[in-house]
């Protein structure tokens, strides 16, 4: 018997999306895919995943955008890796597997909340994750903290960012870095008029 909780291969491929799709609204189309090959109604997936019917029927319209909490909730109840959320790859080009060309970075658009993040390291069982991480003013992780296994370091290369670790918060300013074990409770925020972008870096992979 086929374990429901697992994406097959085929299911990989009905779930990307196109050039001319927009990432915006991609994360709603991949979870409404993902659901809909399981048989669940929205209500079954609520009650599966504990989030809302309102806020996932949303989600699916591209008229919200998840927390990276309830992304990691969704993933789990579908068992796969959070990064299956992201846009799909261009195709690589020419030069060797350790580079990756700007044009081929992953991104995951969370417009609802502000925040956009790229994958900087090409694909592959590397023990190190690379983002760029941009925040809109007023944009954040979401309400609720969320963890998981390894260390989050990064540096703050424009802007300003709240960062909130084990219920301590931290105003940071361009230049400023951070480093902290992810199993601590952990959020952040761009309480500024002008937008953050930090350079941050996870281990292990997270997406």
């Amino acid at each position: 018997m086929r374990d429901e909780t697992m994406a097959s291969p085929s299911e990989s491929q009905d779930l990307g999306t196109t050039d001319s799709e927009d990432r915006a609204t991609s994360v709603g189309r991949k979870l409404r895919a993902m659901r809909q090959r399981r048989g669940w109604t929205l209500a079954e997936l609520s009650t599966r995943c504990g989030l809302s019917l309102g806020m996932l029927s949303q989600v699916e319209r591209g008229l919200s955008s998840p927390s990276i909490r309830s992304l990691q909730k969704l993933a789990g109840i579908f068992g796969i890796p959070v990064g299956w959320f992201f846009s799909d790859p261009e195709p690589a080009g020419a030069g060797p597997n350790w580079v990756l060309r700007r044009p081929q970075r992953r991104v995951l658009d969370l417009p609802a909340k502000g925040i956009t993040k790229e994958l900087l390291v090409p694909e592959g069982d590397g023990s190190m994750e690379l983002m760029m991480i941009t925040v809109e003013p007023g944009g954040s992780s979401g309400e609720a903290p969320y963890s998981h296994t390894g260390e989050d370091a990064g540096t703050v290369i424009e802007g300003m960012l709240e960062l909130e670790v084990d219920g301590v918060c931290s105003l940071l300013q361009t230049g400023d870095s951070f480093r902290f074990a992810s199993t601590l409770p952990h959020r952040f925020s761009n309480p500024g008029t002008l937008r953050c972008v930090v350079v941050w870096a996870v281990t292990p992979p997270l997406y």
